[in-house]
């Protein structure tokens, strides 16, 4: 698709803000041009307010789904989080170095870990300063920029950050669990960071509550086959949960 710059830079953020999200290598086929020439053009675009850049591409300035608040996610099914935070914690070893995403799950597993030799990469301000204490946890706070909602670091330099980096296990929340369209997302740069997370990880652990079962939401976050086990409680839609250990997913259902 050849065309002249300003021609392709209006598509690029047409394309990008249908798509949520673009690498330079899929816009450099779509244009016809180099990857320099689009990231020149993804940099002229941010500096405009136009698009963000993330690692690799660039998404849109925009979220689908407005972030809620971390207080207000903290507050809701809390008996459900409290029990999948202590079926995961089960999974946690001595030694372990262990990744947690920026959900409120994660913060009420963080809680109870116990003060032993760990490795806790997080990009969560929240989890950090709750793990703060324990003076046999290292703490890698993950950078980048700041969201005030979520209390969570994201963009290009979370994404680059955690290259230098590999785990043991992640355990990651999400917006739904569907046993077709796997797992999903409603916020493309969290989504961003937690496919990262998932590349450096050896085991992937989701922790997602009864309400996000049998859903899908706005942008693909893994495929079920990269999944070690989703931890649920047991309010679990039960015909969710045998289609998903059908199609060989470790379903583990917390009940107390």
């Amino acid at each position: 698709m050849k065309v002249l710059p300003a021609e392709r830079h209006q598509k690029m953020v047409e394309l990008i803000n249908q798509r949520g999200s673009m690498r330079v290598s899929e816009l450099s086929q779509i244009f016809e041009v180099t990857e320099e020439t689009i990231r020149r053009d993804l940099d002229k675009l941010e500096a405009e307010g136009k698009i963000r850049r993330s690692h690799g591409g660039a998404v849109r300035i925009y979220d689908e789904a407005p972030e809620i608040s971390y207080l207000e996610r903290e507050g809701t099914q809390v008996q459900e989080k409290r029990k999948i935070a202590k079926e995961a914690q089960k999974l946690v070893q001595p030694g372990d170095r262990i990744i947690l995403d920026a959900s409120s799950t994660a913060w009420y597993l963080a809680t109870i870990l116990p003060d032993v030799p760990l490795t806790v990469l997080t990009n969560s301000a929240r989890v950090a300063i709750e793990l703060a204490g324990r003076e046999r946890v290292e703490v890698i706070l993950i950078g980048g920029i700041l969201r005030p909602r979520s209390l969570s670091f994201v963009g290009p330099m979370a994404e680059r950050f955690l290259e230098y980096y590999h785990v043991n296990k992640a355990f990651l929340s999400c917006k739904a669990v569907h046993p077709e369209h796997g797992v999903t997302e409603g916020n493309e740069l969290q989504a961003l960071v937690k496919r990262k997370m998932i590349e450096i990880a050896d085991e992937v652990y989701i922790l997602a509550d009864h309400s996000k079962f049998g859903l899908r939401d706005f942008t693909h976050l893994v495929d079920l086959a990269r999944v070690t086990a989703i931890i649920t409680d047991d309010a679990a839609d039960a015909e969710v949960c045998r289609e998903l250990k059908a199609r060989g997913v470790k379903v583990i259902q917390a009940s107390g």
